[in-house]
């Protein structure tokens, strides 16, 4: 087994009683439900769960780029939108 690092942790009565009987359940230890706890909680920041946010954003532009009519071109050029105009302090 690897070296152990004592932690002390409070938890809610409700939290303690669910704990002790999935232990029990399982025939685990508390400290290795808490651990697997753990190793799950911090699995979930891996890149599966940051692709899976960056997927439904991509979703989200899509729809939101589907739901966008553009009726005519634009009047302006880029040239125009960075041209240094006196009194704005360039």
């Amino acid at each position: 087994m690897a070296r152990m690092v004592r932690k002390q942790m409070y938890i809610e009565p409700r939290q303690d009683e669910r704990l002790k009987q999935h232990a029990l359940s399982l025939g685990k230890t508390e400290a290795e439900i808490m651990r697997e706890a753990l190793d799950r909680y911090f699995a979930g920041t891996d890149d599966a769960v940051r692709d899976e946010a960056w997927s439904k954003l991509m979703e989200m532009a899509a729809r939101r780029r589907a739901d966008v009519t553009i009726t005519g071109k634009r009047t302006w050029t880029r040239d125009e939108i960075h041209e240094r105009k006196p009194g704005r302090g360039w």
